[in-house]
């Protein structure tokens, strides 16, 4: 039997999470399969995948009618399931978490889309779940805006696990680091342990190419003088991206400054790679997970591009390969018109919106099922 594409990702370093949760897949031990033979070592969510799990099948009927009986609100009863399937899931990986001592094996929960600008809010509701959630396995996502930054690094000297999310540009991812290292630094500091605190950034990808796209191709289209740059640039913004960025990380975690907090302990904080589905039918289903094989990564695959790496996936590591040409291609962008911290600003702020209609959309579900 030919080795499964996704277990031969290991030995390149790369660990494999699945940016879905359904109570039904935990329950029916399809998560559990997911885990045994593909190797999956960890689950995202969001208020998008809880939309879909909850609102698109009957898995949470009964537990939402025996709340509503016994009176619980809306947020209560979102709360109440939402936190039990996170439990759920950090069991199932809680024996991979205890066998690599800390390394993998997390689930993340995020804070509420609406509290995305409010620094405090979101402290007090990453606790809030860090509490209920009471699993040392789970990680507490909080996103990447301006107002998040002080928010990941208070939370962090706090103690908590936090997947930072909708981070799509480089000047903020290094704003992220800084809010990592000088976090634990604090932690340091107050004389607290650092060694079991875990924290991933979440690099968003595909969705800069669907953006950055069809401005790329009005330009091809015309055939002046920036077209053939334009072609050139078609469909490799968001893997440059990502390359940079792991640049930048292997710089950062292999600096003096990290170096002082690993001899307490600490980790680096790793890279994950966040919205890899494929969007253009034009691109390869894998394109997103080839392209970006390294150690000390994570990829998020939603079910399908879990079903199509297993099939043709051809695992190679690549994601140091041309890194000084990936940041030439990003610094050649002015040159076709784009501003690139322009358009990560842009997807940040459509990011937010997204998952506040998502939430949004799951509370007036909730409202009718507790009717």
């Amino acid at each position: 039997m030919l080795e499964n594409p996704l277990r031969k990702l290991e030995s390149h370093g790369q660990s494999i999470w699945m940016d879905f949760i359904r109570r039904g897949t935990i329950e029916s031990g399809e998560l559990k399969k997911w885990i045994d033979e593909d190797g999956v070592s960890g689950v995202t969510s969001n208020p998008s995948i809880f939309e879909k799990a909850i609102g698109g099948s009957h898995d949470y009927d009964s537990a939402i009618h025996s709340l509503a009986i016994q009176g619980a609100s809306v947020d209560e009863i979102y709360q109440a399931v939402t936190v039990e399937d996170i439990q759920m899931a950090a069991d199932l990986f809680r024996p991979q978490y205890d066998r690599l001592d800390g390394q993998d094996g997390f689930v993340s929960i995020e804070v509420s889309p609406r509290l995305a600008h409010d620094t405090e809010g979101t402290i007090a509701e990453a606790h809030r779940l860090w509490d209920a959630v009471n699993r040392p396995n789970v990680m507490v996502k909080v996103p990447a805006t301006r107002e998040g930054i002080p928010a990941i690094r208070q939370l962090l000297t706090d103690g908590l696990n936090i997947n930072i999310t909708l981070l799509f540009g480089l000047p903020r991812y290094r704003d992220v680091i800084e809010a990592y290292l000088s976090g634990l630094a604090a932690r340091v500091d107050q004389g607290q342990p650092v060694e079991r605190i875990a924290s991933v950034a979440s690099f968003f990808l595909s969705r800069i190419d669907v953006l950055i796209d069809p401005l790329l191709e009005k330009i091809t289209q015309a055939q002046g003088e920036k077209s053939a740059l334009a072609q050139r640039l078609h469909g490799q913004v968001a893997i440059a991206s990502a390359k940079v960025a792991y640049r930048i990380f292997q710089e950062q975690f292999s600096s003096s400054r990290f170096q002082k907090l690993a001899a307490h302990g600490a980790r680096p904080q790793r890279l994950l790679w966040a919205s890899t589905s494929t969007k253009n039918p034009a691109y390869s289903d894998v394109k997103y997970v080839e392209a970006l094989i390294g150690p000390q990564t994570i990829n998020t695959l939603p079910v399908e591009t879990l079903d199509s790496y297993r099939d043709h996936g051809r695992p190679e590591p690549h994601l140091t390969d041309d890194i000084d040409q990936a940041q030439e291609l990003l610094d050649s962008l002015p040159q076709v018109g784009i501003d690139l911290d322009a358009v990560t600003q842009q997807l940040e702020d459509e990011g937010v919106d997204k998952f506040d209609k998502s939430f949004g959309q799951l509370m007036q579900t909730l409202a009718g099922e507790q009717r």
